[in-house]
């Protein structure tokens, strides 16, 4: 495709970056600070922005201002350009995870926490002394809007969804065991499926209804098990599994962790489960960062290192 010089020479590409913090936060007052310009400097950029484009972009609503379909059709190429600019013409400094000074963001639930962050921090402190991190509690639905708004330099997790502006990479594929007290149920593992569904079960899960992957499993045979606790994540439950007469299903490295630290007994789930994979998520705006690339490859290594084997 040719360039069109003569066109293209009217635009003014701070108008772009105006464009992206305009819709990533929907206020002309945040956007503002967000690029470093007076509130008034930002409402002349909507101005021109929206004689450029022929069209309102942003109109107010009764929860602030929305963003119209014309808005929405030109975020991503216009992120992905900008992204690609960034990479492009804007050197960044080459990163020294020794004498590094810097803060990464990552969202990610608290089973990843446990299998990942203790050999992260271990890494760090050797090599990267003076790099932080800021850990939050995300899920699938919330991650692509906080890697899109900056809240986020990164989500760990299992991701099926994303746009073009959304790099992924695998980190490793994981499975599910039970996890359960022998002293409690008076059981050795193996469990057969009958002692499986004879006692109540633990479940955890961000959704309101009490039904998970091993549910759906059980469906296809029509039987089912007894929850008697669903909860959002994992903090309590091997505390309740060694003082209750119950079971749970859980991610395998977790539930080795949980098995060792609490002197409690893992079994493979007696009904097939398909497994799942872990990944790196991120805004293809930093993909050449060489901080955010050197914390990616350090994660990748840690994997293939066995480092994070519980």
């Amino acid at each position: 495709m040719s360039i069109d010089h003569a066109n293209l020479s009217r635009l003014d590409l701070n108008l772009l970056v105006a464009f992206d913090a305009l819709l990533t936060e929907r206020s002309v007052t945040r956007a503002a600070a967000r690029v470093g310009l007076g509130q008034s400097a930002m409402s002349h950029n909507l101005a021109r922005l929206r004689s450029l484009f022929g069209d309102e972009l942003l109109t107010r609503g009764a929860d602030g201002m929305r963003p119209t379909p014309r808005a929405m059709a030109l975020v991503d190429p216009v992120r992905m350009t900008l992204a690609q600019i960034q990479a492009a013409v804007l050197q960044r400094e080459a990163f020294d995870p020794a004498t590094a000074d810097r803060v990464f963001r990552i969202g990610l639930a608290d089973s990843i926490e446990v299998a990942v962050i203790p050999a992260l921090i271990d890494r760090l402190q050797d090599e990267a002394p003076g790099v932080s991190l800021r850990l939050r509690s995300t899920n699938r639905m919330s991650i692509l809007e906080e890697l899109d708004t900056g809240n986020l330099d990164l989500g760990i997790g299992v991701f099926d969804q994303g746009q073009n502006h959304h790099k992924r990479r695998q980190l490793y594929t994981d499975s599910f065991l039970c996890l359960f007290s022998s002293e409690q149920l008076g059981l050795a593992p193996p469990l057969s499926l009958q002692d499986y569904l004879r006692w109540p079960h633990l479940l955890t899960s961000l959704a309101d209804d009490a039904r998970g992957a091993v549910d759906e499993a059980l469906a296809k045979h029509k039987l089912r098990r007894s929850i008697v606790m669903t909860t959002p994540g994992f903090l309590a439950v091997p505390f309740v599994v060694r003082r209750a007469r119950v079971i749970t299903t859980m991610p395998s490295r977790l539930a080795r962790y949980f098995s060792d630290a609490f002197g409690l007994a893992t079994s493979p789930v007696p009904i097939d489960l398909p497994s799942f994979t872990i990944s790196l998520l991120w805004h293809a705006s930093f993909d050449q960062d060489p901080g955010h690339y050197w914390l990616r490859q350090t994660l990748s290594a840690l994997v293939s290192e066995d480092s994070l084997e519980l």
